[in-house]
């Protein structure tokens, strides 16, 4: 039998955290050091949502003090999301967090992610992308001295798995963010099989058992539906 103490312990540390943030009818997710509190309003009530978050850190960061934690304002950041034909109802106004202004930011990063004001997903597929550029020209560069198999792996390892992380946020993206990730995934197949940019990709994609962007996060979304019905039913 296998016992694992660390989630629980955790879930047991921090309960008073959870249960605190909670009575301001906020929402909380806690990840390891990383806790961020979550709520929403209307355009007209962010003033009053502002004040309660202000409010509920103070007593977090007191809660954190009590238990020889500490919050730190630094690392602290402050994000406003809604469609982009709202944005301009959004106020730029900081939210005082202890004796701290925290200005809201366009975008932050969260376990890997990058979520931008207007929630279209456009900064995370573009660090996607340069992620993906400079991993090509690393292997563009060895790429002579490297077995197929060897170079199949560091394609898998540093590109296919950046198009796949998180794909189930990527799935309501407009086309042209689609277009710029089937553009990096074009690239690495004419790189695997040393073809020119002119050539015909379809052929390629196939050999590879690759499917377009769209068709891909598809794919993916349906095989987590299944191993959660799976899941369920067993």
């Amino acid at each position: 039998m296998e016992t694992f103490l660390g989630p629980i312990l955790f879930l047991l540390y921090t309960a008073d955290l959870l249960q605190l943030v909670k009575r301001h009818q906020l929402i909380t997710h806690a990840y390891a050091d990383d806790t961020q509190i979550y709520g929403f309003c209307r355009p007209a009530d962010s003033a009053v949502l502002s004040e309660k978050i202000s409010v509920c850190v103070d007593e977090v960061s007191a809660w954190m003090a009590a238990n020889r934690l500490q919050l730190n304002l630094a690392k602290t950041e402050m994000l406003r999301c809604c469609s982009s034909r709202q944005q301009h109802q959004i106020p730029a106004d900081p939210v005082c967090i202890g004796n701290t202004d925290v200005l809201p930011v366009r975008s932050v990063r969260d376990l890997g992610v990058y979520t931008d004001a207007d929630v279209t997903m456009r900064v995370h597929v573009t660090t996607v992308v340069h992620s993906i550029v400079a991993a090509l020209h690393r292997i563009r560069s060895v790429r002579r001295v490297l077995p197929r198999h060897a170079l199949l792996t560091l394609v898998r390892a540093l590109i296919v798995s950046n198009v796949d992380y998180c794909t189930s946020l990527v799935a309501r993206m407009s086309v042209q963010l689609h277009d710029r990730l089937q553009s990096v995934l074009n690239a690495t197949a004419h790189l695997i099989f040393a073809t020119r940019r002119t050539n015909h990709i379809s052929p390629l994609l196939r050999d590879l058992h690759w499917l377009h962007v769209p068709e891909h996060v598809k794919f993916k979304l349906c095989v987590l539906a299944l191993l959660l019905l799976l899941a369920v039913g067993g």
